[in-house]
């Protein structure tokens, strides 16, 4: 063990924040700065981070990803967004087409993009001692956040992250053995009894969702499109047109 890697194996979500306490814009600085500095496809920086601490605009945001409370709680919100605005200026630039976007791989290095933003801005803020959590409720209702947050065509949100500082302490929930997600060579499919496993670990941490195992958490989220609006937000935002 080392530093780094108890600092990553401690990682915890945190859902209520005190709200008398501000975040010092050089720590926020430095989470973004350490942000920017994740890896990205053919240096691209597919992705923009939007800060919204005003408690107004929080508290709506709030309403927009589904009544969520602590975003409104938190010292900051940062919404990641997918961003191909800054690649069309390139193309318009150098007369390109820009029609690559239009293909469903501009969606994967967008929201890989993002995803590896955002794990770097959590490791920054939990340096500082923040509490953080991510809200994929950003996409809820992705046509109004659009628009409030006055995204140009060739954006759109991923993921949301709230950082404030913790009012709670959390455990660590316990993730799945790494026999269930780690395979040498080829894919392994003999993992029935490590997922029953784990659904009697994950039990007692998943109060929030009603003392529930991991199996039928999972099963109920993917019994239905979660976020049907999505597919025509994202072709009117200039994705999606050859593939969907």
């Amino acid at each position: 063990m080392n530093p780094i890697i108890d600092h990553l194996r401690n990682h915890r979500s945190f859902r209520k924040y005190q709200t008398d306490k501000t975040i010092p814009k050089a720590q926020l600085d430095s989470i973004i700065r350490s942000a920017q500095s994740a890896p990205s496809w053919i240096n691209g920086q597919q992705y923009s981070i939007i800060a919204i601490q005003n408690p107004e605009r929080k508290a709506k945001i709030a309403e927009l990803c589904g009544n969520q409370p602590y975003i409104a709680e938190s010292s900051v919100f940062l919404v990641f967004v997918a961003d191909f605005y800054r690649t069309h200026l390139a193309s318009e630039q150098h007369q390109g087409s820009h029609s690559a976007v239009q293909n469903v791989d501009a969606l994967l290095v967008g929201a890989t993009d993002v995803g590896l933003a955002c794990e770097n801005a959590i490791i920054a803020a939990e340096s500082f001692d923040l509490g953080v959590v991510c809200i994929g409720g950003i996409r809820r209702n992705m046509a109004e956040v659009i628009d409030f947050l006055k995204l140009p065509k060739h954006v759109f949100p991923v993921v949301g992250l709230c950082i404030g500082y913790p009012d709670v302490e959390m455990p660590i929930k316990p993730r799945f053995p790494k026999e269930a997600v780690y395979f040498e060579e080829t894919y392994q499919t003999d993992v029935a009894d490590l997922m029953a496993d784990y659904d009697e670990t994950i039990i007692p941490f998943s109060a929030r969702e009603g003392g529930i195992s991991w199996t039928a958490r999972v099963s109920k989220f993917y019994d239905k499109d979660y976020y049907p609006s999505i597919a025509e937000t994202l072709k009117q935002q200039g994705f999606l047109m050859k593939d969907v």
